[in-house]
């Protein structure tokens, strides 16, 4: 039971940390039609932006002004540069975009250098939220916080004790990420600044004609979608890795939770998230090989086959490539994504 317990918290922690990931791409291209190849690495931008605050300010501070820096930044792109090729179509989007990664790559590695950064999350944050501890007689009670060492071992041999605690960073990463959703879902829905965003995609010249500068909205737009991006970045650098790759590992994942969840749908993005995160986070602690599953489903296997590396290869060792089989049967069956308006 404490397995899938914390299986299942980790995958949400996972899958919800793809989603601020996620809302920002899809908000931007609701609003703007730009599917932005660089949100990765504003991603990357939070989290070493946050590392230098951090250092100087602290960690709270540094989780407010990083995303600020990093929205700013992307205000500016969109402005200088984004804006001027928005006339020619996607294609040249598209391309700027991708040249942005590499340059912001460079930059990254010239300032903070090659190898990770030491960005530890504050004194509150480490240590377990809870600790789930599993009794063979008492059953399966939470502890809040660390427990201390003799709740975790036994002197009697017939009794079984199982401790499993589960990191404040990630239940963080959870409030953080729910709050997001519900943020923008009342900015979009239930403010006057969300329907002249909304109205500005649909109807510029309607809104620009009752006195809204509607590329200027597209530029804040922009911003709050890198400003998103960024505060996932400090998150999720402190809470794993912060290194020059980042961006690369969680770039691809981002595309296939939008287009997954439906391009353009936030409701799709966080339904997809979620799906994505805890599907990949029970597969990768399973140790069941894919011949012995295919055999349990009741699919007939061949000795031959049976002694081939693909039938002896692990659940574990393929749940990297799962996302991306979703998103080839999502793009066959239902090109839209979950809940989405526009074909991919």
């Amino acid at each position: 039971m404490e397995f899938f317990l914390i299986s299942s918290l980790n995958g949400l922690s996972y899958g919800l940390l793809l989603f601020m990931l996620s809302s920002g791409l899809t908000l931007i291209f609701s609003m703007m039609g730009v599917l932005n190849f660089a949100h990765a690495s504003f991603y990357m931008l939070g989290a070493y932006i946050g590392y230098s605050l951090a250092q100087l300010l602290g960690f709270w501070p540094a989780m407010v002004l990083a995303p600020l820096l990093v929205g700013a930044l992307g205000a500016l792109f969109e402005r200088c540069c984004l804006r001027r090729v928005h006339k020619f179509g996607h294609v040249p989007e598209l391309l700027i975009t991708f040249g942005l990664t590499y340059v912001v790559l460079e930059v990254v590695q010239l300032v903070w250098g090659r190898i990770a950064v030491d960005f530890a999350p504050p004194a509150l944050l480490q240590g377990p939220a809870f600790t789930l501890v599993n009794h063979s007689v008492a059953g399966l009670s939470v502890h809040w916080g660390a427990v201390a060492p003799e709740l975790c071992n036994s002197a009697d041999a017939a009794l079984r004790l199982v401790c499993s605690p589960f990191p404040a960073t990630r239940g963080f990463m959870m409030l953080v990420a729910i709050t997001m959703l519900a943020s923008i879902w009342l900015l979009l829905t239930r403010t006057r600044v969300g329907l002249v965003i909304q109205a500005a995609l649909t109807h510029p010249d309607a809104v620009e004609s009752l006195g809204h500068n509607v590329p200027r909205v597209f530029m804040l737009v922009f911003g709050a979608g890198a400003a998103l991006a960024g505060l996932a970045g400090v998150i999720g650098g402190s809470t794993f890795l912060t290194e020059p790759a980042m961006a690369a590992t969680v770039g691809s994942i981002v595309f296939v939770v939008v287009v997954v969840g439906g391009l353009g749908s936030l409701s799709g993005a966080f339904i997809a998230s979620l799906l994505i995160g805890i599907v990949q986070t029970f597969a990768v602690s399973l140790d069941y090989s894919v011949g012995s599953v295919l055999a349990s489903i009741g699919m007939a296997l061949t000795p031959s086959w049976q002694a081939t590396t693909l039938a002896r290869l692990t659940i574990a060792q393929v749940a990297p490539i799962l996302p991306y089989v979703m998103l080839v049967l999502i793009l066959i069956f239902r090109p839209r994504g979950l809940l989405g308006s526009r074909e991919g």
